[in-house]
C-alpha cells in the first residue's frame, strides 16, 4: 500500500516539482496539496493521510502552529521541509511534535526514504541538519543546576542502559547504529527507545533529542 502524504508550501511552482518526484517514487502517493496552514489543517482532517510535508514560512497560518494543531488532534506525522538548515521556526516545529526536519535541497531520495522512515514511526534526526539545529537554538542544563522534582523523577525511571541509549539517540544515531555500538540486537534498542518515550512522555525521537539535549544529557 502506498504511502499518502500531502504537500504544504505557499509556492504553486515547488508543490508542483514534489508532486513530480515524489509520485515517481514507488510507493508514494500524493493525496492532497494545501498553500497554508489553516488550509492543510482542515485538509488532513477529511483526507486519510500518513505523512504531512510541511514548509515552515507561509501566509496566514504557519507551518509550526499547523504542526502544533495536527499533532494535538492526534493527525498523520509531519516532515519539516525548509530553505535554511538553522531555522527557528523549524526548530519550534520540531518541538510542537513534527517528526522530523529536511532542507529543500535534500535529493529526491533523500526526500522520500524520510518520508518512509516517519511513516514507519520512525524519525529523520540527520547529524547535518536537526543535529545542528539542536546546538544552536537549545540550551542544555548547566551541570549542577537544580531541576525541577517532576524532571527529576522522569529521568530517574530510566535505567542505566536507556540513558546510554538516549545520549546515542542525542547524537544522530539510528536504530542500527545504537545496535552496532552497544553490540546488542536492532530490536532490543527498538524496545528500549520505545520505553524511553513512555517513561518521558513523549512523542518520538525528535522530542527525545531536543529533552537530552535541554536537560544536559548530551
Amino acid at each position: 500500500m502506498s504511502i499518502r502524504v500531502v504537500l504544504v508550501d505557499d509556492q504553486e511552482m515547488v508543490r508542483a516539482g514534489l508532486r513530480l518526484v515524489l509520485e515517481s517514487q514507488t510507493g508514494i502517493e500524493i493525496v492532497g496539496e494545501a498553500d497554508d496552514g489553516d488550509t492543510a489543517v482542515e485538509l488532513v482532517q477529511h483526507l486519510e493521510t500518513d505523512v504531512v510535508l510541511m514548509d515552515v514560512r507561509m501566509p496566514r497560518m504557519n507551518g509550526v502552529e499547523a504542526t502544533r494543531r495536527i499533532c494535538a488532534a492526534d493527525g498523520p506525522r509531519v516532515l519539516i521541509l525548509t530553505t535554511f538548515d538553522l531555522d527557528e521556526y523549524a526548530y519550534d516545529a520540531l518541538q510542537a511534535g513534527a517528526s522530523g526536519f529536511l532542507l529543500k535541497e535534500t535529493p529526491t531520495e533523500g526526500i522520500a526514504e524520510a518520508i518512509a522512515h516517519v511513516h514507519n514511526g520512525d524519525a529523520v534526526v540527520a547529524p547535518s541538519t536537526t543535529r545542528r539545529l539542536l546546538d544552536h537554538f537549545t540550551a542544555p542544563v548547566p551541570a549542577g543546576a537544580p531541576r525541577s522534582f517532576a524532571l527529576t523523577e522522569r529521568l530517574d525511571d530510566l535505567t542505566a542502559r536507556e540513558r546510554e541509549i538516549l545520549r546515542l539517540l542525542a547524537q544522530g544515531l539510528s536504530n542500527v547504529e545504537i545496535a552496532e555500538s552497544l553490540v546488542i540486537a536492532e530490536n532490543t534498542v527498538k524496545t528500549h527507545v520505545s520505553r524511553i518515550l513512555m517513561k518521558l512522555d513523549l512523542r518520538d525521537r525528535v522530542q527525545a533529542v531536543v529533552f537530552a539535549y535541554q536537560h544536559g544529557l548530551t
